[in-house]
């Protein structure tokens, strides 16, 4: 197989470091007891939340807490010195209420000596719609490195357009200049991606699929070209998608047999650059406005302009 720089690219089903693709087919500390110490630029992953999903069997959360740190801290073992973890969670609930997974995860990595340098936000549409309380609408993205001085970051590749691209100093040694920076402006930690629902191009039958686009911001920022990428929680492949477009190496396990299949189909047909994917800051789609009172029946609608009369006066 090929990849889209012409390379023979093989998916190996085992790490080793002449590797460039690795779909380990179980549970991932089998696949980190392979992997050489400090040997990974990037670790990202969004692991089960415990609520019950076909991969993610229901379970304590003090039991599912001690799960999560064994898989952390062989993560970290084989994080590189320069490198980054980026772990990405949503909320797990209990009777009814709501306990974010980032906040309880968050001293196993402090414990491990790992310094948080952003919780990203991740805000998007689409989800199941509560009644008794409000939607949840975002997820987190923890970023840890080793320190707060050496690590990789890159942020010229993923800066997004400037709002105000003219914008030009008034006054002072630079008047008339341009004050924005011609490459972009940062993207800031809130980050509005569309999640992979219904009519997404990238969907599969994976229920929790994150999108290419969420994954791709993190590779160019936090490695370089030929650095490994690990998603312990592999899912369908997304994380090895986006770095194997970006000319990075991708490893991951996975412990559903389907998900392993559509993975490597995944994985394939980005090799050979036919996989289709939503592009990099494209623009969200939005519906046309409407007029509000015509979507009810007359009767609502006088009861509508009622109220407003009433609030006027």
């Amino acid at each position: 197989m090929r990849n889209l720089f012409g390379q023979n690219i093989d998916i190996s089903d085992r790490f080793t470091t002449d590797a460039n693709i690795v779909v380990f087919h179980g549970d991932c500390l089998e696949l980190l007891k392979d992997i050489p110490e400090k040997s990974i630029q990037l670790i990202v992953t969004s692991p089960p939340y415990n609520i019950g999903k076909e991969y993610d069997k229901r379970i304590n959360i003090d039991k599912y807490i001690s799960q999560q740190a064994l898989v952390i801290e062989e993560c970290v073992r084989v994080l590189s010195e320069k490198g980054s973890i980026c772990w990405q969670v949503g909320n797990y609930v209990d009777k009814g209420a709501i306990i974010p997974l980032d906040t309880i995860l968050y001293p196993i990595f402090k414990g491990l000596g790992l310094v948080m340098r952003n919780r990203i936000i991740w805000h998007f549409e689409h989800g199941l719609h509560c009644s008794k309380r409000f939607s949840g609408r975002y997820e987190t993205i923890m970023w840890f490195t080793r320190d707060t001085k050496h690590y990789l970051f890159n942020l010229d590749p993923v800066r997004i357009p400037q709002k105000y691209p003219l914008k030009k100093y008034f006054k002072g040694p630079k008047k008339g200049q341009y004050s924005c920076n011609p490459l972009g402006k940062n993207p800031g930690d809130v980050w509005d991606i569309p999640n992979v629902k219904c009519n997404h191009v990238e969907k599969t039958e994976h229920p929790c699929q994150f999108p290419v686009e969420l994954v791709e911001r993190l590779v160019l920022s936090m490695t370089n070209k030929g650095d490994w990428v690990l998603d312990p929680f592999l899912g369908t492949g997304t994380s090895i998608i986006a770095a194997i477009i970006h000319g990075r190496r991708g490893a991951g396990a996975e412990i559903v047999g389907k998900y392993i299949d559509i993975a490597r189909d995944r994985i394939k047909r980005t090799l050979e650059g036919t996989i289709k994917i939503r592009p990099m800051n494209k623009p969200k789609y939005q519906p046309k406005q409407i007029n509000r009172i015509s979507i009810f029946s007359e009767d609502i609608a006088d009861e509508k302009v009622h109220q407003l009369k009433l609030f006027e006066n």
